[in-house]
């Protein structure tokens, strides 16, 4: 449920509202406005009856609404959100921000080399694998902590801040101490003892969306987090899994302009890990921006046919020099029409 306040109402009328909903044994969590404050209801597992509130003195109109995440949505939150991850902004008014690395960490040498190429070629973030959750017990799962040090160490050097994925509560508080922004892979989108924990600790998140999710189930995931105090969260469209195997996954790109009608946060894609075919990746970044992303994950590795972990998918430095050239281009194309 929303209650939408007059603009004229006062602090004391939305206080006095609060209490009441608080009396229905709800939670109350005010939305400031430009023009008027709304006050979201949590908590209720079916129909409210608003007849204690409607009537209230300063409520202008009460919205039922019927969406399994609230917080997440624009009902709720009418404003984007920009989510800030050191320097970098991402979201509505702030151009298209790409993260690049390699998908898995193999060595001091080979991450110093990609933060190397990826700042060469423009990105604006560094991305690397610490911990892989692989679909086999036997692949390559990452260097640990290790990994998450050199991951740190290079994006120093190069003066990039840094995204990393987190599979465990446990893991935590070491990946805080060295990302800057937290991933949620897809295997652990619905993964809701992470999702909360990850919530209270306030770091900027990257939620990746579940290899079979609905939008309405991705879009639930986000709400997790968001319901424990944290709004800087960052949607990610990776592909979903079809009958299709042609490619990796099959990219959603109407996912893109939906999930910006339905909610505030903003939503990038990570074309590498939805085609995992490395001449797929520059065209579906671009019809990625076209569709409204408001940024890109893709992967480099400085030697990909020797990479330990999505070779296939990964740009060489080069490829992705040039690739970030066309994106710029597309960006000037696109911000005059």
């Amino acid at each position: 449920m929303l209650i939408v306040m007059h603009h004229h109402a006062t602090a004391e009328q939305i206080q006095t509202v609060e209490q009441a909903v608080a009396a229905l044994g709800l939670q109350a969590v005010p939305i400031p406005g430009q023009e008027r404050t709304a006050i979201g209801v949590l908590g209720n597992q079916g129909y409210v009856d608003d007849a204690t509130i409607r009537d209230l003195p300063g409520v202008l109109e009460v919205i039922h609404v019927s969406k399994p995440y609230k917080l997440v949505s624009r009902d709720f939150h009418p404003a984007a959100t920009v989510v800030q991850v050191g320097a970098v902004a991402i979201g509505n008014g702030h151009p298209a921000v790409v993260m690049a690395g390699p998908c898995s960490i193999e060595s001091r040498e080979q991450m110093l080399a990609a933060a190397q190429q990826v700042k060469a070629g423009g990105a604006h973030m560094l991305r690397g694998g610490a911990f892989k959750p692989r679909t086999g017990p036997h692949s390559f799962q990452g260097l640990g902590v290790e990994g998450l040090q050199y991951l740190r160490e290079a994006g120093d050097a190069v003066g990039l801040p840094v995204v990393t994925e987190v599979m465990r509560i446990e893991q935590l508080d070491i990946v805080c101490r060295y990302a800057h922004m937290l991933q949620i892979g897809a295997r652990n989108m619905q993964n809701f003892d992470l999702l909360k924990e990850v919530g209270r600790c306030r770091w900027p998140v990257l939620l990746k969306r579940g290899l079979s999710a609905t939008i309405e189930e991705f879009l639930a995931a986000a709400e997790y987090i968001l319901a424990e105090g944290n709004s800087q969260v960052i949607l990610c469209e990776r592909g979903i899994r079809t009958f299709e195997r042609a490619t990796r996954n099959t990219l959603d790109l109407s996912v893109i302009p939906l999930v910006r009608e339905l909610s505030h946060l903003p939503i990038i894609v990570d074309p590498s890990h939805a085609t995992g075919k490395r001449s797929l990746v520059p065209v579906m970044a671009k019809a990625a921006l076209v569709a409204g992303a408001h940024g890109l994950m893709i992967e480099v590795h400085p030697e990909p046919d020797r990479a330990l972990c999505d070779g296939a998918q990964s740009l060489t430095g080069a490829g992705f020099a040039e690739l970030m050239g066309q994106l710029r281009h597309l960006q000037q194309a696109l911000a005059g029409c």
